[in-house]
C-alpha cells in the first residue's frame, strides 16, 4: 500500500448479499492480526418484516441500518481503533446504496435529511475489496447457509443489488479499490485463495484495480 504498512490498514469489503464479505474479512483480519468489525444485521428488528413487505418496511430497516452503523463506527473511534489494522465487512458508505433501491423518491429524501444531519466524520479506510459474482452463484450460496430471514430474498431484487453495487463502484474514487471476481473463488474453504488475495492486497498501490484469480 501507498500510504501505511498493510498490517496498518483499514481494509473494508463490500459486496452484495451473500457473496462473501464476512468470510474474507474475518480470514484477512485473521491473517494480519487485525481488528475485526463486522455489520450488525441480525439485531435490525425489521430486517424479516422488509423481505416480507418491502415497500411498507423499507424506511424503517433503512433508518435502523442507518443509526446501528452510526453507533458502531463512533464507538470504534472512541476506543482508537483506526490507529491499527481493522477490518470491516462493510463500508458505511453501502447504507444510502440499500436506501437508493428500497425507498420511494419522498422517503430517499427524508432518509437523506436525516443521514446528512448525523453521519457526520465517518473515517474512510485505506483500501476498500469489491466482491463481485453473478445472481446465480450467490443465490446458490445464500441457499446454502439456510439463514431464515433471507428465504423470501428474490433473484430480481439481488440482480438490482448489484447493479446498484457495479454502478456505485464504477465512480469510485474515494479510496484505493481492488475489484475481486468471486465466481471461480471459494474463500471459505481454499486457504491459498485468501493467500492468493492477500498477496495481490499488498501490491495495490492506488486507484482501481482488477483481480479473478491466481491461476
Amino acid at each position: 500500500m501507498v500510504t501505511t504498512q498493510l498490517h496498518q490498514c483499514h481494509i473494508a469489503v463490500e459486496g452484495p448479499i451473500g457473496v462473501g464479505k464476512t468470510t474474507l474479512a474475518r480470514a484477512i483480519a485473521d491473517r494480519m492480526g487485525s481488528a475485526m468489525v463486522e455489520e450488525s444485521i441480525d439485531d435490525n428488528p425489521f430486517i424479516e418484516l422488509f423481505y416480507d413487505d418491502p415497500s411498507r418496511n423499507a424506511l424503517a430497516v433503512q433508518l435502523s441500518f442507518l443509526f446501528s452503523r452510526l453507533r458502531q463506527w463512533q464507538a470504534l473511534q472512541q476506543r482508537s481503533l483506526f490507529s491499527s489494522g481493522l477490518v470491516s465487512d462493510y463500508l458505511f458508505a453501502k447504507d444510502r446504496l440499500f436506501a437508493t433501491i428500497n425507498l420511494s423518491d419522498s422517503e430517499l429524501a427524508l432518509y437523506d435529511h436525516v443521514a446528512r444531519a448525523v453521519a457526520v466524520d465517518i473515517p474512510r479506510p485505506d483500501l476498500v475489496i469489491y466482491l463481485q459474482s453473478n445472481a446465480d452463484v450467490i443465490m446458490q450460496r445464500i441457499a446454502r447457509r439456510k439463514r431464515r430471514m433471507e428465504q423470501g430474498l428474490g433473484i430480481d431484487y439481488l440482480r438490482r443489488v448489484i447493479a446498484a453495487y457495479d454502478q456505485f463502484f464504477f465512480r469510485y474514487q474515494e479510496t484505493p479499490l481492488l475489484i475481486v471476481q468471486t465466481d471461480k473463488l471459494n474463500f471459505a474453504d481454499e486457504p491459498e485463495d485468501i493467500d492468493a488475495l492477500i498477496s495481490r492486497i499488498g501490491k495495490m498501490r492506488s486507484g482501481t484495480e482488477f483481480w479473478a484469480d491466481h491461476t
